[in-house]
């Protein structure tokens, strides 16, 4: 039976180009998912969106002396460009500043508040003498009082993790004016995330297929009790509460953002012109919803989203899985967008095709651990991975078999038995890569489909067709028939990563259409290399990188942030 599929992606903010830290993080796991399930035939639907309201698209307004909506108009589209180009198949990606996601982050305050799970209080804001105004906490930072990291934000210390309010910062300051805040009381509305503190323990102690990095740091989190957090600040950006006598304020950023999962799958239905379509991903009990996210997000979705869902009701499904991917380092240090150490991914593919890229980041994903991007890992497992492995087996098998069988699938003779123990392999790595796509294991899923592409060369190698070729025809047919068999097979476990090679591929054994719209059954793979059915005339899938690209790249990279 199909199964129906959630997959919400973070929300980038909308105030610069994305890097390779963005989509190690989170978009290219989702898209592999994505792309999986889609291939088994499964119900998907992978939305995400600009985040419009983050005080990061403020700061850099007020850098600029433009407005935040011109940031937005001016970072929005190149998203959607770079997810065209780099291949991320999103089912909706829009933005938090539409008048349906304003209605729907509304509609759940207000729910809120009259159950109770959303009340006024005062609080203690920071206050910049200096601008004259009360500060967001991101527009504050200072010294975190648990790592001692001189750059934590007043929401969050990006090199622990932690959580934090303006008042927890040692030596705080402003960004913009550099002068120590002062704090001062304002009335604003707080979710009572303690209420939900037994009620998310149990939930957490049921979800024993989490990741490891995502289980441990939500007990962690749970287990140092929950407190109620202010959901409102003093902005003039965001979206409106829905309340007489708020006017100067807004809901805050980290509250109505992760709103955008459900408002973009209602925004989805009412394109398609089905505005009830949503509920088969919200409230159909079998739908599996899966947030990918980085680490630093994951107390927002493993903790608070699933707190305003329980608080909010209405047979809303909660998370099943929240599968965060660790850090990526760019030439062994931290991506820092305000240092300008980054690589940014527009400008990455101005110059190279978007496979490499995706190939490096999937085998180098950082799943477990922090992971490092160096042009010189980049150009090597590009040459000899992507070009002498894979890129070498698709190109000697089809044009050997193009030049020598008149450009058709070759008829073969008996099967030996390595030609039926590479198809075994072929079907046992095929289990392999499945299991682990379906469980989001994809540094180990693209390692078991290479490990098949490397054990078709030594099939080659050993059965050398190129030799045979000259005394028994039948036999070198028989091994070049098989090994295109095993070629369509490459194709499909590849795809989720690779999908501009797979298409390529797929063009070259002269089918038509797109990889996407093939079916994941190994059977069919198997059979659908038929005897004399006309190839394509192929060409090399990848192009080999000069070693002086990575003195070419580096040098760029000092000439920026070094």
């Amino acid at each position: 039976m199909p199964e129906r599929i959630f997959i919400g992606v973070a929300w980038p903010y909308a105030n610069g180009p994305l890097h390779m830290g963005h989509i190690a993080g989170c978009y290219l796991a989702a898209d592999i998912f994505a792309r999986y399930h889609r291939m088994r035939g499964n119900e998907v639907l992978m939305v995400s969106g600009s985040d419009a309201h983050g005080t990061p698209i403020t700061v850099r307004a007020e850098q600029e002396g433009i407005t935040p909506e011109q940031v937005l108009d001016r970072y929005h589209p190149q998203f959607l460009q770079t997810w065209q180009q780099l291949g991320v198949s999103f089912d909706l990606f829009t933005t938090t500043d539409t008048e349906n996601h304003q209605r729907v982050a509304q509609e759940l305050f207000l729910d809120l508040l009259e159950k109770g799970y959303i009340y006024p209080d005062s609080m203690l804001l920071a206050y910049c003498p200096g601008c004259r105004r009360f500060l967001p906490d991101r527009y504050i930072e200072g010294r975190c009082p648990h790592c001692d990291n001189d750059r934590a934000r007043g929401d969050q210390c990006d090199a622990c993790g932690r959580t934090l309010d303006p008042q927890d910062l040692v030596d705080s300051r402003c960004i913009l004016s550099g002068e120590s805040p002062e704090f001062r009381e304002s009335e604003h509305f707080f979710l009572r995330l303690s209420a939900f503190q037994e009620q998310l323990l149990e939930w957490i102690r049921k979800q024993d297929h989490w990741r490891a990095n995502v289980a441990n740091s939500t007990r962690s989190f749970l287990e140092g009790g929950l407190k109620d957090r202010a959901i409102t600040r003093d902005l003039s950006w965001g979206v409106p509460i829905p309340l007489e006598g708020y006017d100067d304020k807004r809901i805050y950023v980290w509250f109505e953002a992760v709103i955008g999962y459900l408002s973009a799958a209602m925004e989805w239905a009412a394109n398609n012109g089905e505005p009830d379509r949503w509920q088969d991903f919200w409230k159909d009990p079998g739908t599996r919803s899966y947030y990918f996210i980085g680490k630093d997000n994951i107390p927002f979705h493993s903790i608070i989203w699933p707190a305003i869902l329980m608080g909010y009701g209405h047979d809303l499904n909660l998370p099943y899985d929240v599968p965060a991917n660790e850090f990526l380092s760019l030439e062994g240090r931290k991506f820092s967008t305000s240092q300008d150490w980054a690589l940014w991914v527009p400008d990455y593919l101005e110059r190279y095709d978007p496979d490499p890229l995706r190939y490096l980041l999937s085998i180098n994903m950082p799943e477990s651990g922090d992971a490092d991007f160096a042009w010189s890992e980049f150009v090597r497992r590009n040459n000899e991975e992507l070009v002498a492995t894979y890129g070498n087996l698709v190109n000697r098998v089809l044009s050997f078999t193009y030049r020598n069988f008149e450009g058709v699938v070759p008829t073969p003779g008996d099967l030996t038995p390595a030609d039926q123990e590479i198809i075994e392999t072929a079907r046992a790595a095929w289990g392999r890569v499945e299991e682990n796509l379906a469980n989001c294991r994809f540094k180990a899923a693209i390692t078991q489909a290479f490990g098949l592409a490397q054990d078709t060369n030594r099939y080659l190698d050993a059965r050398a067709p190129w030799r045979a070729i000259r005394t028994d025809s039948r036999d070198a047919a028989t091994t070049l028939w098989n090994a295109l068999r095993v070629l369509n097979t490459l194709k499909i476990l590849l795809a989720p990563f690779l999908p501009f090679s797979s298409d390529k591929v797929h063009n070259f054994l002269g089918l038509d259409g797109e990889v996407s719209g093939q079916p994941w059954d190994f059977a069919h793979c198997i059979g659908q290399i038929q005897a004399g059915s006309p190839l394509r005339q192929p060409q090399p899938l990848y192009t080999k990188l000069d070693p002086e690209v990575v003195e070419q790249e580096t040098q760029r990279l000092a000439g920026t942030g070094g």
